[in-house]
């Protein structure tokens, strides 16, 4: 392929759908760097995987040479966003906004190159609006358009309340498309609609309109639902080593490869079919490049030492090879009267209840330093030190203080 064919296969590597590919394909010949923005409401103060997939689209817009925009949405986020809800979204206050978005300009720099980003933040034009200015941009939209949203449409069918303001919502975030002169503009495949209303805005003034590319929404640990902390079913950036590497070598073979392609900056799309090809010969364990893919996102979210670590502390639990002391230990504060073994699993976080503790104690599923259990009234108390291990995946070395 030629210089252009690659920068248009890695832009495409993973995309649900480029609005217009053409046109896409027309700014880049120009030779100029484009300018390509993806914005985030600051409504949690943590990222997971999920987000990624857009931040590394934009480190691949970066690799190739242009201008990346991660637009933090500090108005939009006390608005908002009405995608996917069946209810009104809970408006964020100022403070909780302000105090987000600081978390989240600390962690996008571990998928992107901190000196060739763009932080923006959109109270810089929305803050300066008055009234009027909000009214005139409302006029250039109507309630049947915003009525052909889907979300907007099943609640409007249901009789559910819309309030005035979340129609407000596509229109502010595609001004920023406006106040940006973006060429493209990244978002899941949730947002085509807001990304739309951005190519239509720039239009009505003047601006050739941005080309939208959309990105589908992560699955999540479930490997049905997408990934959400409300679900449970995430990896968050932050999270140490030892857990990235753990979750991500519990979710499904199929899912493995989907991940590979939306996460993975290491792994080609055609190693990808090799590596398909040799696991379906059974030349290659599906274990094995899961590891490599857990390897990958610890490094990058950490480094290379910690995430050597990690694997080597899943080797020593899951495998039997290696020195268990390898896995972080987590120190959890007993009552007086000490832990029951069920409850102890629970408090870990390696049992979800302890009704689910106790059905793996039946089932001779859980282990203390490699060795099984099954005493339910066994009593811990202050000074226990171990790794408590439910199955082959669910483990946790830990310090009752």
């Amino acid at each position: 392929m030629n210089d252009m064919e690659q920068a248009l296969a890695l832009i495409a590597r993973g995309a649900d759908e480029i609005i217009k590919k053409e046109d896409l394909e027309a700014r880049l010949k120009t030779g100029r760097p484009l300018r390509i923005k993806a914005g985030f409401d600051p409504t949690a103060p943590d990222l997971h995987l999920g987000h990624t997939v857009l931040l590394n689209k934009m480190r691949q817009f970066q690799d190739l040479g242009h201008q990346v925009i991660f637009l933090i949405g500090d108005f939009t986020g006390m608005i908002g966003d009405p995608t996917g809800k069946n209810v009104t979204r809970k408006p964020l206050t100022r403070e909780d906004v302000l105090v987000n978005a600081e978390t989240y300009a600390e962690q996008v720099y571990k998928v992107l190159d901190k000196d060739k980003t763009e932080l923006r933040f959109n109270s810089e034009w929305f803050g300066k609006m008055g009234a009027a200015d909000m009214i005139r941009l409302a006029a250039q939209h109507t309630v049947a358009r915003m009525l052909e949203r889907d979300d907007f449409a099943k609640r409007y069918k249901a009789e559910q309340p819309i309030a005035i303001h979340e129609f407000l919502y596509p229109l502010v975030q595609g001004y920023d498309s406006v106040a940006l002169e973006c060429d493209v503009e990244l978002g899941g495949t949730d947002q085509k609609f807001n990304l739309l209303m951005g190519r239509a805005l720039q239009e009505h003034h003047g601006q050739p309109p941005q080309i939208v590319l959309t990105m589908p929404l992560l699955e999540g640990l479930d490997g049905v639902n997408k990934m959400s902390k409300s679900l449970g079913n995430y990896i968050g950036i932050n999270e140490p080593a030892i857990d990235i590497v753990t979750k991500t070598m519990k979710i499904g073979d199929e899912l493995m490869w989907r991940w590979f392609e939306l996460l993975s900056f290491e792994v080609s799309m055609d190693e990808l079919v090799r590596m398909k090809a040799e696991i379906a010969s059974g030349a290659l364990n599906p274990r094995d490049a899961k590891l490599r893919l857990a390897r990958e996102l610890a490094t990058r979210f950490h480094d290379a030492a910690a995430a050597e670590q990690a694997i080597a502390g899943w080797h020593a639990v899951v495998r039997g090879e290696g020195d268990t002391s390898l896995l972080p230990l987590t120190d959890i504060p007993v009552p007086a009267e000490g832990f029951r073994l069920a409850a102890l699993l629970t408090a870990a976080g390696v049992t979800p209840s302890n009704s689910e503790a106790n059905r793996k104690l039946k089932e001779r599923a859980v282990r203390i330093d490699g060795d099984v259990v099954e005493d339910a009234s066994r009593v811990f108390t202050a000074g226990f030190e171990g790794v408590l291990q439910v199955g082959k995946r669910n483990f946790a070395r830990i310090r009752l203080i």
